[in-house]
């Protein structure tokens, strides 16, 4: 064989190679953005935190990952962080740069934060059948007569009541109450029971649980329920429907 026989077979070859390796890099690309768009639309959806009404556990621009099997699957639970769609004059209207070009394509598919304006993060103090007050003599919110510890909570140096405000709701079945964690910069159930739903979150509106802090890294942490907060709340609920 001449050499420039043998030359044009090595130029055929790594082209050769090079079309195989573009091909089993656009499979790989293909399957990710495939898996990373049935994650988003069946398991596991991102969010970020636009405003400072669950600090100190989330602040503002933190991105957190959403356990979408939470309601319809695993049922929402006291102490559960959850973001839902706003029911209806929770949120102020506020101007937003919808997402352009590349990602726009990385949201649809779960790769990127949604950024709309048309969620509250909240955390659930009381569901279906639940009687929440505050507040007690030492200033704490209580659920079926059983009074609160809430280590996560921000209260203005001065204050000493986990509300500004007094309330004494019963949560109809399907629903939730929800409170910031942030307790006196917090629009939350509270500031909404004038409004058609009273401040109650239908559990149909809500997207998911909020399981992990995921971004910045500094911060990453598992986001579980508050561990002791809700003790004696369902027994409570039980002995009183005797």
């Amino acid at each position: 064989m001449s050499e420039a026989h043998a030359a044009e077979g090595d130029r055929r070859q790594r082209r050769s190679g090079l079309l195989v390796f573009l091909r089993d890099l656009l499979v790989i690309l293909l399957v990710a953005f495939l898996v990373s768009f049935l994650l988003k639309t069946f398991l596991v959806r991102s969010f970020y935190i636009p405003s400072v009404s669950m600090e100190q556990t989330l602040q503002v621009n933190d991105r957190i990952l959403v356990n979408q099997l939470v309601p319809d699957v695993v049922g929402v639970q006291r102490g559960d962080i959850v973001v839902f769609k706003d029911p209806g004059g929770w949120l102020l209207p506020r101007s937003s740069n919808p997402p352009q070009g590349f990602e726009k394509v990385l949201q649809a598919v779960g790769l990127a934060a949604d950024t709309s304006h048309e969620y509250v993060v909240k955390r659930v103090i009381g569901v279906g059948g639940d009687r929440v007050q505050c507040c007690d003599a030492q200033g704490r919110v209580q659920v079926n007569g059983v009074s609160l510890d809430e280590p996560y909570i921000v209260i203005p140096e001065g204050e000493t009541r986990a509300s500004a405000i007094d309330f004494d709701v019963t949560v109809p079945e399907g629903s939730v109450w929800v409170m910031g964690d942030n307790r006196y910069q917090s629009k939350d159930s509270r500031y909404n029971q004038d409004q058609p739903g009273k401040g109650f979150v239908p559990e149909s509106e809500i997207v998911g649980r909020a399981f992990v802090l995921n971004w910045p890294l500094s911060r990453f942490q598992w986001l579980g329920r508050p561990d002791g907060t809700f003790t004696g709340v369902e027994e409570a609920r039980a002995r009183a429907g005797e």
